[in-house]
């Protein structure tokens, strides 16, 4: 019934599952069964001084790289839930159980007008759906903005990455009376994993408020090559030594 479903859908739609190409959904179930189904500590080489620790499920590549492009540049709104669902995984290796915040890193500004939609933020919504169902206590907040001046990080290496995002995020005092007096972890959440630059100033932006950063929540992590290899290398790579080994992909295009 499902294939028939699917089939329609691909006449009425003309969609495509952007793993496997089978018409229908933006994302087939044979699919979404091969998604990850727990999250891994992973961290950027080098990594930034003091970035909290990180977690993704899996590395930006394949079928989740489609999927964050997809959902991101071509508007597949769909694809959100099953993003939101490796985010999920993340958060709660970052949160432990415990109630949890979850903070996008915010966009830079006009990006979500130019797109018609916010990516990560819906992201942020369906993963603390899924922690919800799963009994953790989460919600989303968003309590960064971004300022202006921040270029395409495209192309930058970590240094130039760094410089580009510095002071480039705040915490405005009242996004936070929302959570005076509560007592939860705070993890900041973001699609990619690449060299943490990101990641360490939406932390410093909510520490400088008072705020303690308990972790960092991504989708994915990206992948570079290795300089005299020429191999894929996961640029992100496990810290828990009696944890499964993040595999070898190709490099990032």
């Amino acid at each position: 019934m499902g294939g028939v479903r699917d089939a329609v859908l691909d006449l009425l739609l003309g969609g495509r599952c952007v793993g496997c190409a089978r018409p229908g959904r933006a994302l087939c179930p044979a699919c979404v069964a091969r998604l990850p189904d727990t999250a891994l500590p992973v961290c950027p080489d080098p990594t930034p001084p003091g970035l909290a620790d990180c977690f993704a499920p899996t590395a930006y590549d394949g079928v989740v790289r489609a999927m964050v492009l997809a959902h991101k540049e071509r508007g597949l709104l769909a694809l959100a839930r099953p993003l939101g669902a490796l985010l999920s995984l993340s958060v709660a290796a970052a949160c432990r159980g415990d109630p949890v915040v979850v903070v996008p890193v915010p966009s830079r500004p006009g990006a979500s007008r130019a797109r018609g939609h916010d990516p990560l933020g819906a992201v942020a919504v369906q993963a603390v759906r899924e922690l919800r169902r799963d009994g953790t206590r989460a919600e989303v907040a968003r309590l960064l903005v971004s300022r202006g001046g921040v270029r395409d990080q495209a192309g930058l290496d970590a240094a130039a990455r760094a410089a580009n995002l510095a002071g480039s995020m705040a915490c405005p005092a009242v996004r936070l009376r929302r959570l005076a007096g509560r007592r939860l972890r705070v993890v900041v959440a973001d699609d990619v994993l690449t060299t943490g630059a990101t990641a360490r100033e939406a932390q410093r932006a909510l520490e400088a408020t008072g705020l303690q950063v308990s972790g960092i929540a991504t989708v994915a992590a990206t992948v570079r090559r290795h300089p005299t290899s020429g191999r894929g290398v996961a640029i992100a790579h496990v810290t828990d030594s009696s944890a499964p080994e993040v595999p070898s992909y190709p490099p990032r295009d």
